[in-house]
């Protein structure tokens, strides 16, 4: 019987065990293994887990869009500045960085408070049609990030209207 220790690999098939059987311990421990590793890390479907909230780590939501002419890529990045993104692109694949920063300082009376909380995040975005890399427009306002990738000439030119017969 093949095992899996990869919590997000595992087999579908159930296993039922029958009132004289007994549980060998090595499956036993795969079990546990596998229970802690989904109170961990969860279940990779790309929710925010135990691990992430931990480690504070933090993805921009983005919205994609593709029309006959142009790729438009919306970023939501609150709370962070122009001055901390980073936007590339190489190869048909466009990337985002960022470092979002925040710093907390509250005295009261004898009392002293201070929290700091850095994170940094990349997405990277490939493409699904050539683009025009010289006329490539991004814009930055109220943590809004707005990035337009006109296609190249080629590119709109081959597209083709099939029909659908029924």
């Amino acid at each position: 019987m093949a095992m899996s220790l990869i919590p997000w690999k595992k087999n579908n098939r159930s296993l039922a065990l029958r009132p004289q059987q007994t549980v060998d311990p090595f499956t036993q421990l795969r079990q546990e293994i596998d229970q802690m590793f989904n109170s961990v890390l969860g279940d990779w479907s790309g929710r925010m887990n135990l691990f992430d909230r931990a480690t504070d780590i933090w993805m921009p939501s983005v919205d994609i869009k593709e029309t006959g002419k142009e790729v438009r890529i919306t970023a939501e990045l609150p709370g962070m500045e122009q001055k901390d993104l980073e936007v590339s692109f190489v190869d048909g694949t466009l990337t985002i960085k960022g470092e979002k920063r925040s710093e907390q300082e509250e005295e009261k009376s004898d009392v002293y408070h201070s929290e700091c909380h850095y994170g940094m995040f990349e997405r990277t975005i490939p493409l699904p049609a050539e683009i025009d890399v010289d006329n490539v427009k991004a814009s930055f306002k109220n943590g809004v990030l707005r990035i337009a990738l006109p296609k190249t000439k080629d590119a709109q030119s081959n597209r083709r209207v099939i029909s659908v017969e029924s």
